[in-house]
């Protein structure tokens, strides 16, 4: 193996370092966020439960069945999560290496390296998100397609892409988009090799559709697909969708994808400028284009929407600065060094902050106050009904293993578009359900989403009216717990 030049140790080795440290410094993230809603979810199916029919959620089944299997495996615990979600980082890692590799050993070893920094300086609440799930699978449908492309193992790569593709359309539908990008980019390039496209397009295609259907088929056969499609007809679509736009784009420590997007641009200008760019480089390059549609699209402006555009900006990166500093322009190659020495600095500031960030630290020690509360109060049968929406009423549940008697995980959807026949509907299913089986508990939390704490209950008269026939039974920082 060729010896590891001065050039590429300089590169490299302060990011290799920097993630080494990172994933080191992370090791105690709890469990925390989006995830243990997830995480219940997955428990609550495998104890039985419909998903969509029994719970209430907007996520696709994908997601479900990577927590049912990360449960299975690493168990419910912080540890556990922490050694999955390591695992899922360098499974991506390698994806984005395995794209980059043709460009070179540098090239290859930098995107891992970069995206696994990326990901750590993200802070605990991005660990297993649903957008970084999905990035190595985005990453395989591409490197598929490249093989396929450059002749190597042209069948089996092609067919592996797909798949990989087609599981991604089962945690986000969205990425279909980049299936049919990647189709035209299929019936473009064997236009330009004089042949065929329908076989290699049909092929694909058909390695698209298989694995959304078997998750298709498993929605069927547990009862749940009428119910999956009302709430993605219903409410995902012409509600949900609309729900909590950003009046600006920005997030925590932004300013980091400036300095990536003048790297990015760089590489890419240099790879034209060289005459050099190959079927490789513009499959990379629709993948930036997915990533940004997948963050704009969504219309959220949340930071993890931008983790698909990260995977392939990292492919990037690197490709072109060793080899300009291996033909001795090192002046040509002095602007992408800088904008990766900025993105750098950048992301190990916000590493080093979003490390110890003390909402996290808050909202563990309200989930554990929560558990203190309830546990050793709940007799067989009993459930508890958590009216809240991220800040940790799900994740109380997880830990003591309790149920609630209606299907309905959050409460923010009965505050808006309060008119909808829709929302309407869900009010008078969640009052039908807490009349027919009361449950023991109502753990109220004071921050609602996108706005609003304890007034909320104003809006929802039927509501204040159930909860009245409740005593308090303690009200503490930031929830109020009310018992029958």
């Amino acid at each position: 193996m060729k010896r590891i030049s001065a050039v590429e140790l300089g590169l490299l080795g302060p990011f290799a370092a920097l993630a080494a440290a990172l994933a080191w410094r992370s090791r105690g993230w709890p469990l925390v966020h989006d995830a243990p809603i997830l995480h219940y979810i997955a428990w609550r199916i495998g104890e039985g439960a419909a998903p969509y029919r029994d719970l209430f959620d907007m996520n696709f089944p994908g997601v479900y069945l990577i927590h049912l299997a990360a449960l299975q495996l690493f168990g419910p615990g912080d540890a556990g999560w922490r050694a999955f979600d390591l695992l899922w980082l360098a499974a991506a890692s390698c994806c984005a290496a395995a794209l980059a590799a043709p460009w070179g050993r540098l090239a290859a070893w930098g995107a891992g390296f970069f995206f696994a920094v990326y990901h750590l300086a993200g802070g605990a609440w991005q660990a297993g998100q649903r957008d970084f799930l999905l990035s190595p699978f985005l990453l395989l449908a591409v490197l598929g397609v490249a093989r396929w492309a450059e002749g190597r193992a042209p069948r089996t790569s092609l067919a592996g892409g797909a798949l990989a593709l087609g599981a991604g359309i089962t945690i986000k539908p969205d990425a279909a988009a980049l299936a049919a990008g990647l189709l035209v980019a299929i019936a473009v390039l064997a236009w330009r090799a004089g042949v065929s496209p329908w076989a290699p397009a049909t092929l694909f295609a058909a390695g698209v559709v298989l694995i959304p259907a078997a998750v298709g088929a498993w929605i069927v056969t547990r009862g749940a697909l009428g119910a999956w499609s009302q709430i993605v007809f219903d409410y995902l679509l012409p509600l949900y969708a609309r729900l909590g736009r950003p009046t600006q784009w920005t997030f925590y420590r932004w300013h980091v994808w400036v300095a990536m997007g003048a790297g990015v641009a760089l590489s890419l200008g240099t790879v034209v400028a060289r005459r050099g760019f190959t079927a490789r480089h513009a499959l990379a390059g629709l993948g930036l284009g997915y990533g940004l549609l997948h963050f704009f699209g969504q219309g959220k402006g949340w930071e993890y929407h931008l983790y698909p555009l990260a995977a392939f900006a990292a492919v990037v990166l690197f490709a072109e600065v060793g080899r300009l500093v291996g033909d001795g322009r090192a002046l040509a190659a002095t602007p992408l060094i800088v904008s990766l020495a900025a993105a750098f600095v950048l992301l190990a500031e916000k590493g080093v902050e979003a490390g110890d960030t003390a909402w996290i630290a808050a909202k563990e020690r309200r989930v554990s106050a929560v558990v203190a509360e309830l546990r050793g109060r709940l007799g067989p049968g009993d459930t508890v009904q958590v009216l809240d929406t991220t800040d940790g009423g799900v994740h109380a549940l997880l830990r003591l293993g309790a149920r609630q008697p209606t299907r309905f995980l959050y409460d923010f959807h009965f505050y808006h578009h309060v008119e909808a026949v829709q929302i309407r509907r869900l009010r008078a299913e969640l009052v039908e359900a807490l009349d027919a089986r009361p449950p023991r508990f109502v753990v109220l939390f004071q921050q609602g989403w996108p706005a609003g704490g304890y007034e909320r209950l104003r809006r929802f008269p039927e509501l204040a009216d159930r909860l009245g026939r409740y005593r308090v039974d303690a009200r503490r920082d930031g929830y109020i717990v009310y018992a029958r």
